[in-house]
């Protein structure tokens, strides 16, 4: 679909890649990554026509269609959420428009025999066919559900997108773009303004019902969901492996190593080969077999090992002073905006030493929290500090905030003081910015680097208690790890803000989630977590949004009092009934259907023809997922009908 040939970029003398080519195909989900800094955006803006390459060419057919959300773009003024998102139809009006206008010629004519009338019926038919493929006649129920799944509620839909932040308008250009339905989809960091059901909805939509999509994101577990095809970009070459990326790091390691293997086996027989040249080069009796081994030389293709950019963020926190026993201790807090409740009766302990996450969705009152354990909001209620708590703050904007006129090295310089000042250039080496890349300018920095610039600042004092509210926005895998690990390593308190599972997943042992107005605590780790509250909601997912599970219990409850039920009430009760009984029966066909094709490819997967189908372990692994929502849902149904049944 989308041909890439001979492509080199350079910027002043620096090449960014050099001479890469790759074809991306139908149906392919690409991960595209790489260090900060490698080039994965520019060759997003490349692909979306936004940048020239210096050398080579992009093609792809003319009837391609190429949706592209960048990290940062300019978000427009005056509409609705609803009416924003409806944009992504245009082309279904103009295609009304365009039928209706046809339909109109062929009342009006009376040449029937006509080619020309027989032209237009071609017409009307194509394009009704066009109008039902684009979904012209439920696309309202399209831009709904894609809304919802990212986040918004239905009250949400007629506020003017100013009232939102710059993260959830960020949503309603990836609902546009979702909903546009292109043939390839070109998504620069799409999860960094999600929450973690919002990231699993676009997972399941991406996997299920888009195209083409060439990705770029830190989050291991999103691409390990979404893609199967890895395509790293590493000091302007690629590695291209049509494999996940946890098995792509697998793969690419044995490859290396295998490489080396053979480079060092090659280099022993070389020096071994020029070894003997040496010894024997002015011996007449040896000079035969010294020619001989002086062609061998020459013929012999040299095997090299792939560069590896090994510059490494080396990061660890300074030992942090001793705080009391309990760093944070809250009771019945309260927030409110206004008349707007974000949460109460908020009671929690957090231990010294803790490593703790807040989750939930966004808006929930996660940032808030932090705000008022920062002493930066009033609330009511009981909130207090331990003895000797020093916080050390990151906030998820800090990188955006930064003066672009500034250089990397008098941004620090401006903040430090001290004796840190002289151990400035040392700190900026560490996070990779030695030699000239203190110099640079922040308006030329990636969005990882502004990060790392924005980390170093909780570097310039120690503190005891880290509150990182989503630290891990734009850095590459890499960084993540170190970041990861000097974490797991540091001796004081950690809350961590954030939506990345995997980033979490052995670094918190205790989870609070936000939702409903209301903080509950979780002990263990983000996937256990995860299993739990995936047993909790799945039922509440079927509910209408402003609906409770108690509302539902209850309003059953007055629906089986028979004998307080009007003749029209029992009426429609029997309907509702006849309605489950209906859903339960549709999908204990599709559970057996599905349980047949899992017995059909699990007897393909055992021959050695079936094992080398890559297609065959997607297909399976696609309907295992399904049947498992099947079988919730058919539980689901049959408890609610024998609810129904009980009078």
């Amino acid at each position: 679909m989308i041909s890439v040939e001979g492509l080199t970029v350079e910027f002043g003398g620096f090449t960014l890649f050099d001479d890469i080519s790759f074809v991306v195909n139908k149906k392919e989900r690409i991960a595209l990554v790489g260090k900060n800094g490698a080039g994965k955006s520019t060759m997003l803006k490349t692909f979306a026509g936004l940048q020239a390459p210096t050398r080579g060419n992009i093609s792809c057919p003319k009837d391609i269609t190429i949706g592209y959300l960048p990290q940062h773009m300019t978000l427009k003024e005056g509409n609705t959420v609803f009416e924003e998102a409806s944009l992504a139809f245009e082309h279904i009006q103009k295609m009304e428009a365009e039928l209706e206008e046809v339909n109109k010629q062929l009342a009006e004519r009376t040449d029937y025999e006509s080619e020309a009338y027989h032209n237009l019926i071609e017409k009307s038919t194509y394009l009704h066919e066009q109008f039902l493929m684009a979904g012209g006649t439920n696309f309202q129920a399209e831009i709904e559900k894609t809304l919802i799944g990212l986040g918004f509620t239905r009250t949400d839909f007629e506020r003017p997108t100013s009232e939102f932040s710059g993260g959830w308008r960020m949503r309603i250009e990836l609902a546009k773009l979702l909903l546009q339905r292109p043939d390839v989809l070109l998504l620069d960091e799409p999860t960094n303004h999600l929450d973690i059901e919002s990231i699993q909805w676009l997972e399941n939509f991406l996997a299920t019902r888009a195209n083409a999509v060439v990705l770029v994101s830190h989050d291991r577990a999103f691409l390990d969901a979404v893609t199967q095809r890895t395509i790293e970009i590493s000091l302007g070459r690629i590695y291209d492996y049509k494999v996940p990326y946890s098995k792509y790091v697998e793969l690419r390691k044995e490859h290396r190593e295998q490489q080396m293997r053979a480079f060092e086996n090659q280099q022993k027989q070389i020096q071994k080969t020029e070894d003997f040249i040496e010894r024997f080069r002015y011996k007449a009796t040896k000079a035969v077999q010294v020619q001989s081994r002086i062609k061998q030389l020459d013929k012999l293709e040299r095997l090299e090992v792939d560069d590896e950019d090994n510059a490494m963020l080396s990061l660890k926190f300074p030992p942090a002073p001793r705080s009391g026993s309990y760093p944070v201790i809250a009771e019945n807090v309260e927030k409110s905006y206004g008349d707007h409740l974000i949460f109460k009766d908020v009671t929690l302990t957090i231990n010294r030493g803790d490593k703790i996450a807040f989750v939930g969705k966004n808006g929930e009152g996660k940032s808030t929290l932090v705000k008022c354990i920062m002493g930066e909001t009033d609330f009511k209620g009981k909130l207090e500090l331990g003895h000797n708590v020093k916080i050390g703050y990151f906030a998820q904007n800090q990188a955006q905030l930064l003066d672009e006129d500034k250089t990397v090295f008098e941004t620090i310089d401006y903040v430090a003081v001290g004796d840190i000042r002289t151990k400035i250039r040392d700190i900026l080496g560490a996070f990779m910015f030695g030699g000239e890349a203190s110099d640079k300018k922040v308006k030329v920095l990636s969005g990882g680097e502004r990060s790392r610039l924005a980390m170093i600042r909780l570097l310039l004092e120690p503190v005891n208690l880290l509150i990182l509210d989503e630290p891990t926005n734009h850095l590459d895998m890499k960084s993540k790890d170190v970041l990861k690990d000097a974490l797991k390593e540091f001796d004081g308190t950690v809350i961590v803000v954030s939506h990345d599972r995997d980033f979490l997943n052995g670094l918190v042992d205790k989870v609070y989630e936000f939702g409903n107005q209301q903080v509950r605590e979780h002990l263990g780790g983000i996937y256990e977590f995860l299993e739990r509250k995936k047993m909790d909601s799945l039922k509440e997912l079927e509910m209408p949004s402003n609906q409770s599970a108690k509302d539902v219990e209850e309003k059953n409850k007055e629906q089986i009092s028979g004998n307080k039920l009007s003749y029209e009430e029992r009426k429609e009760f029997s309907r509702q009934i006849k309605r489950i009984e209906k859903q339960i029966a549709d999908i204990e066909a599709s559970i057996e259907q599905k349980e047949n094709e899992i017995a059909d490819i699990e007897n393909r997967l055992a021959s050695p023809e079936g094992t080398a189908d890559p297609s065959l372990f997607e297909k399976h692994g696609f309907l295992t997922k399904e049947l498992s929502e099947n079988m919730e849902q058919w539980e689901r149904l049959t408890m609610e009908l024998s609810e129904m049944n009980l009078d």
